[in-house]
Order: structure tokens, then C-alpha cells, then sequence
């Protein structure tokens, strides 16, 4: 049998065509989703008055700067597709590095994809009513017309990218107006509360929803490679993007404390949805709905993209899944590997339609491991500042090592409370699928990764 990685089509890489403007655009959508409409109660539930409430979601935006600094410089020094994939096979080691891969492959980003497609499906089956199985069909739709999209390929797409991205920018900006709309119209503000001399004693916690919020800015460092500038790009990018979804995070805030109050926004189940109501009335509903639909393709869109390019990495890596490593250069993008992650998202779709709660469950079971991999890439930069001082570095994290010192602990605490989250969801037996699932794919990949390396030192025996 020829081997498949000798394949003339396996050597096409990624080309530098790809704007900052464009890299910024995929942040905010990967970013800015349906939990914006949500995550603002959960946060002053336990921030407790409107200053540490905004102080919440401003050290949220300096942890986010920070870890951005510490990813500008990884990118821009080994620059690949992968983003962290490369970053942790640089630092520990491909074995790690597959385990990374093949755990988004197999459950986060798939089962983002599906989780934001039961969002779109919620509110989306509110517009236009398909019945009792009307959300799963819409994820079901949803997930595969944004995959269809996709693979036109970048060059064909980016226009239409740009469009969703601002109409999702829209939908989060009605809420802002609306707030506008009862100081315009004379409603009476909340009640500020003057704040503690010391954060409330669930400051913590607000901390944990907030950066739970702010997920997602890393992931353009998939798209390092294509970047035009390939000194400052990606620099820029995560830069102005990091402040970008904070201004738009502080005025959402702000518009739903002035709207509701802080025991309003802290009690709601919905306080977008609330706002809205006080603020068009009887157009609440339809307003909404259409903002986090708009949000959520948005969001799709951007997860398809960035997603995709990491199971393409890691595949090209390993010739015995050539099949899946190989970037269609006409197109732009890693097409096979799009297909493959959609097809389980597809799956993961079909499987939420029938247990939502457990599905449900098992995403969350994925907090721990996403957020050690973050802690992972970001003392990775350290690693490699020893291991590899002679590699090229156009952009250096200022005050190394305190900033990449101070993302380590973010992510190493976001590991620590989820941990406890997942301890509580465990005592349902019924979320338990989950974190058997979560369990069974972590195992897969170590067991995966021994059979590849075990194939690869065969092949090579004379």
C-alpha cells in the first residue's frame, strides 16, 4: 500500500491571505455567542453591587489581554494551523498534543458546535414554530448549512463572514440601546449600591461565569499561519479583539443593571429577555430571538472555522490519518477535516435530541480539561523561552514572566472550580453519562496515540 502522506496534495499548506480585520472578526464570533444574553445574571448573582459587578467583567478583560499577549508571541514565534495543538507539541510533545486534538475532535469544539445549535434552535423555534422537535431540527439544519457554507472555502466566504459577524455585533448592541431607550424615555434608575471596602465573598465565582464568557479569543491562533502580517497580526488581532468583546461586555452591563437593578439582573432566568420587554414592549420576544439567533450562526460559523484547523494539524502530522491531514489549496481551508468534525457534531446533534440533560452534562463535564490545556499553553510559553531561545520571536509578552505567571494561575483556578462543578453535576446520577463519555474519549486518545506511534516505529524497522 502507497503511503498516502507521499501524496503530492498532502504537502499543500495554509497561505498568508488573511487580514487582521478578518482575525478579529473570527474572535468576536467565537467569543460573543448566546451566553452574553445569559452569563450577566449568573456574574451579579455573585458580584453582589454594580461596581464589583463592572470590576468583575474588567479583570475578566485584563485576564483575556494578558492571556492574549502570551498568545501573541507564541503565534507569532511557530506560527502553525494547529495553534495549541502546535504549541503543546513544541513545549511536551506530540503524545500530548494528540490527546488535545483528538479531546476537541471528539467533545468540545463538536459539542460546542452542538450545544450552540440547540441555543439557535430554542429561540429560532419561537420565530417560526416546528413543534416539539422543532430545536433539534434547527441544530440538526443549522450545523450542516454552516458546513456547506464553509466549504466554499475561505476565499469565497469571507464577505458573508463579515456580515454575520456584524449583525452579531448588532443583536448584542440592541441590548446596549435599550438601555438608552429608559434613560431616553425617562424610566427611573437602579439603586447604585455603594460597594464593600473588600470584594464580596463570592467575587470568585463571579470571576469563573465571567471568564467562562470571555472563551474563545485563542482560538484564532489556528489562523496564525495565514495572516498576511506575520509580525504583528496575530498581535493585533488578539489585542483589539480582547478589547473589543470588553467594551461590548461593560455596556451590556451596564444597560441591563440600568433596565433592571442588580436584584432584577441577579434573579432573572432571562435578563436580556426582561430588558428587552421594558424597553419595545410587546417586540421583546421577536427582537430577541432574532439577536441570539443571528448570535448564534454567527458563532457556528467561527467554530467550524477555527476548529477544523486543529484536527487538520494534528492529522497531517500522522501519516496514517493522511486522509483527514491534507488542505485543499484551491479552497483555502482544511476541507476533509471540516467534514469530519461536522459529521460528529452531526452526531452529537442526534444524541442531544433524545437526552438533552445528559448531553448537556457531558459538555460540561469538558470544563477541567479545556481549561488545564489552556494553563498547559500558556506555561508552554514559558517552556519554550528555555527549551527554544534561538527560534525567532517578532513579538515578545511585555513583563515576561509575570503576565504568562498570571494566565497560568486564571487558568490553573478556572481548572480548580471546575473540578468542583463537575463534582456537583456527578451527584446526579443522570449527568454521570457525561463524564463517562468525557472519560472514554480522553482513554481513546491515549490509546490512540500509543497505537500511532506503535504503527509508525513498525513501518520505520528495516
Amino acid at each position: 500500500m502507497s503511503d498516502p502522506s507521499r501524496d503530492p496534495s498532502f504537502d499543500a499548506q495554509p497561505v498568508r491571505h488573511v487580514s487582521v480585520a478578518y482575525l478579529v472578526m473570527v474572535a468576536v464570533a467565537m467569543v460573543i455567542g448566546a451566553g452574553i444574553f445569559k452569563s450577566p445574571a449568573d456574574v451579579a448573582a455573585n458580584a453582589g453591587s454594580f461596581p464589583w459587578l463592572m470590576a468583575a467583567w474588567i479583570a475578566g478583560g485584563i485576564v483575556s489581554l494578558i492571556g492574549a499577549f502570551c498568545y501573541a508571541e507564541l503565534a507569532t514565534a511557530f506560527p502553525n494551523a494547529g495553534g495549541d495543538y502546535h504549541f503543546l507539541k513544541t513545549a511536551y510533545g506530540r503524545g500530548l498534543a494528540f490527546v488535545f486534538a483528538w479531546t476537541r475532535f471528539a467533545v468540545i469544539n463538536t459539542g460546542s458546535l452542538a450545544v450552540l445549535g440547540f441555543v439557535l434552535g430554542v429561540y429560532a423555534n419561537e420565530v417560526v414554530d416546528l413543534g416539539p422537535n422543532g430545536p433539534a431540527l434547527y441544530a440538526f439544519g443549522s450545523v450542516a448549512l454552516m458546513t456547506a457554507w464553509n466549504l466554499k472555502g475561505m476565499y469565497a466566504a469571507e464577505s458573508v463572514d463579515y456580515a454575520l459577524t456584524g449583525l452579531e455585533v448588532v443583536g448584542v448592541v440592541v441590548i446596549v440601546t435599550a438601555g438608552l431607550v429608559l434613560v431616553a424615555t425617562g424610566a427611573p434608575p437602579a439603586t447604585l449600591d455603594p460597594p464593600g471596602a473588600a470584594p464580596p465573598p463570592d467575587f470568585f465565582q463571579a470571576m469563573v461565569f465571567v471568564l467562562i464568557a470571555f472563551g474563545g479569543w485563542s482560538e484564532i491562533a489556528t489562523m496564525s499561519s495565514e495572516v498576511k502580517d506575520a509580525r504583528r497580526g496575530m498581535a493585533k488581532a488578539l489585542v483589539i479583539s480582547t478589547l473589543l468583546i470588553t467594551a461590548l461586555y461593560l455596556g451590556v452591563n451596564w444597560a441591563l443593571w440600568r433596565g433592571l437593578g442588580m436584584e432584577g439582573l441577579a434573579t432573572s432566568e432571562a435578563p436580556a429577555a426582561a430588558l428587552m420587554a421594558e424597553a419595545f414592549g410587546p417586540y421583546a420576544s421577536l427582537t430577541l430571538a432574532v439577536a441570539v439567533t443571528l448570535a448564534t450562526v454567527t458563532s457556528i460559523n467561527a467554530t467550524i472555522v477555527v476548529g477544523a484547523r486543529t484536527t487538520y494539524a494534528a492529522a497531517h502530522d500522522w501519516p496514517q490519518l493522511a486522509a483527514i491531514g491534507r488542505w485543499d489549496a484551491a479552497r483555502g481551508i482544511p476541507l476533509r477535516a471540516i467534514l469530519a468534525q461536522s459529521l460528529v457534531a452531526l452526531g452529537l446533534v442526534a444524541w442531544g435530541s433524545t437526552t438533552r440533560d445528559g448531553f448537556e452534562a457531558l459538555v460540561n463535564f469538558t470544563a477541567p480539561v479545556f481549561w488545564g490545556f489552556m494553563f498547559l499553553s500558556g506555561l508552554a510559553l514559558i517552556v519554550l523561552r528555555l527549551r527554544r531561545p534561538e527560534a525567532a520571536r517578532p513579538y515578545r509578552v511585555p513583563f515576561y514572566p509575570l503576565f504568562p505567571l498570571i494566565f497560568c494561575a486564571a487558568s490553573a483556578a478556572m481548572v480548580w472550580s471546575s473540578i468542583g462543578f463537575v463534582a456537583y453535576l456527578w451527584e446526579d446520577p443522570a449527568n454521570r453519562v457525561g463524564a463517562y463519555y468525557n472519560i472514554a474519549v480522553i482513554a481513546g486518545g491515549i490509546a490512540a496515540v500509543a497505537g500511532l506511534a506503535a504503527t509508525a516505529r513498525r513501518a520505520h524497522r528495516p
